[in-house]
């Protein structure tokens, strides 16, 4: 059996690797056709000039490829900024674009080879570590297992590398998509293939490669979820449930309504985690997109004014945050390793009350200031806060570098909730309507509790659930999502996830 679970393991670092080798792969040549279908008109005769001299030459790595091209573009802009010539700024990123359409290497040749090579091996692996290993085919249950001696799971070395690896996967996603090309080629069959259609208009974004290893990472590390947690039917339908939404709400409806000239749209998405939903082009899009346009602005805006408070007020803030959320699904399955990682201190509680309703605060402010100008027409409020800035601002900060980078990046060092507990504008809603009008409440025997810690362990959001059930109180801590795993691992049913009259909650 240990040298079975090494072979599986052994197949997903091969396929791992070989993922990571593909983005070494690969050969660009710049065509003439190819750079005037991507650039806009006013853009065009100067790009053709610019890069006259890498045109039909042969690059043998995106790296020389990408920065002969950008410096290309810096090059002119640089000359345009010395003379004070603003206008004729190029401010359109052309690069991710115009390198897809450029490659010509052994990934855009047969990415199907390379897919099955690289992302199927690795999710065979997976998969059959899963289903195969003795350490889930052992009795029903959730045991320690060493996690505080793992290097995995315990901010060890592999942590660590598994961190950066995030880290660096979000900066690049962001900031520089054009250097992950090759893995947008890896999928762009399956672009193709929901779609219907061949030809470079249905080669894939990064937000398509994004979405896709999404889904792929929740399906497996869901099914590990479903072996792990088999003995409760509860963590059973709750992980089902993200699955589902994922697949189905988050990935193939959006492409679907995309390929039918419909705005993108996680019609499961709300604001203010949706922070871009009121933004001018969004609001442009749905209403010129007709009556389903309108149906979709109406439904987000009904999501947020009806549906948070008052499924929040029955089930709490679980509905969303544990059984929808396409961020709480990730953390559920793919951060369920990291979940004891979270940090329990009186401290952190207090950081984490300041902050993510700081989060909220800024995005109601921006959504106003956004508003305001799209109603008005003017940018500036009060002649002091621009609209366009403090958007901008919220997007690089929150919508990137924390949701992203920070929120994700960090699962192995600070456990799976990080963005949930400390950035979520969302969360901080659903907790605040959670906290002071919801039936939902997590009832405690503290004649039963034995003292093991498992509950304060494993509790993702860094409650410390101990010390609730010895003192016999009910858990209506704002920041619970509910995800019944203390429950689940404690040995003696202590802990009951319950819904009952608001005023019986033991507060």
């Amino acid at each position: 059996m240990h040298l079975l679970r090494n072979l599986e393991l052994g197949l997903f670092l091969t396929g791992f690797a070989v993922f990571v080798f593909t983005l070494t792969l690969g050969q660009f040549r710049l065509t003439e056709s190819a750079l005037t279908g991507l650039v806009k008109p006013e853009h065009r005769a100067v790009l053709l000039d610019r890069t006259a001299p890498m045109r039909d030459k042969l690059y043998d790595n995106q790296i020389a490829f990408i920065g002969a091209f950008q410096g290309a573009i810096d090059g002119y802009n640089e000359e345009m900024r010395t003379q004070s010539q603003w206008d004729a700024v190029i401010y359109d990123n052309y690069t991710f674009a115009v390198t897809q359409a450029a490659s010509v290497g052994a990934v855009a040749s047969h990415p199907w080879l390379w897919f099955w090579l690289s992302i199927g091996l690795a999710t065979l692996g997976g998969l059959l570590y899963v289903l195969i290993n003795p350490k889930y085919r052992g009795p029903a249950g959730i045991r320690n297992e060493h996690l505080y001696e793992h290097p995995a799971t315990n901010r060890g070395w592999v942590a660590w590398l598994v961190g950066s690896f995030l880290i660096g996967f979000y900066i690049l996603l962001y900031f520089f998509p054009e250097y992950l090309t090759n893995w947008t080629l890896l999928v762009s069959p399956i672009r193709q293939l929901i779609s219907g259609k061949q030809g470079t208009e249905t080669l894939a974004s990064q937000w398509f490669l994004y979405g896709f290893l999404y889904t792929v990472v929740i399906l497996v590390m869901g099914i590990r979820m479903l072996v792990r947690h088999r003995h409760s039917p509860y963590q059973q339908w709750r992980t089902a449930s993200v699955m589902f939404f994922q697949v189905s709400f988050a990935f193939l409806i959006p492409e679907i309504l995309a390929l039918l000239n419909q705005p993108y749209q996680d019609l499961k998405n709300i604001w203010p985690l949706d922070y871009d939903f009121f933004f001018d082009y969004e609001l442009n899009a749905k209403i010129e997109a007709g009556t389903f346009g309108v149906f979709m602005l109406v439904w987000g805006i009904i999501l947020t004014v009806v549906g948070v408070p008052v499924l929040t007020y029955f089930f709490g803030k679980r509905w969303y945050c544990s059984w929808v959320c396409g961020c709480g699904g990730l953390a559920e399955t793919l951060g369920d390793p990291y979940r004891q990682l979270s940090d329990k201190r009186l401290e952190a509680w207090k950081f984490e009350r300041w902050m993510v309703h700081s989060v909220l605060v800024f995005a109601v402010v921006m959504t106003a200031l956004v508003l305001y100008t799209y109603f008005t027409g003017q940018s500036t409020v009060l002649g002091v806060l621009d609209s366009y800035s403090v958007r901008s601002a919220y997007g690089f900060y929150i919508g990137s570098l924390f949701s992203g980078v920070i929120g994700t990046g960090f699962y192995p060092i600070m456990g799976n909730r990080v963005w949930c507990r400390f950035g979520c504008p969302l969360a901080a809603y659903l907790g605040l309507v959670q906290r002071f009008k919801s039936r939902f409440r997590i009832t405690t025997n503290g004649g039963q509790c034995i003292s093991c810690g498992n509950c304060s362990a494993y509790c993702e959001m860094g409650i410390d659930v101990r010390w609730y059930a010895q003192r016999q109180q009910d858990i209506v801590r704002s920041s619970c999502v509910g995800c019944g795993i203390c429950s689940a691992v404690c040995p003696r049913g202590v802990l009951n996830l319950e819904t009952g009259r608001v005023d019986t909650r033991n507060i």
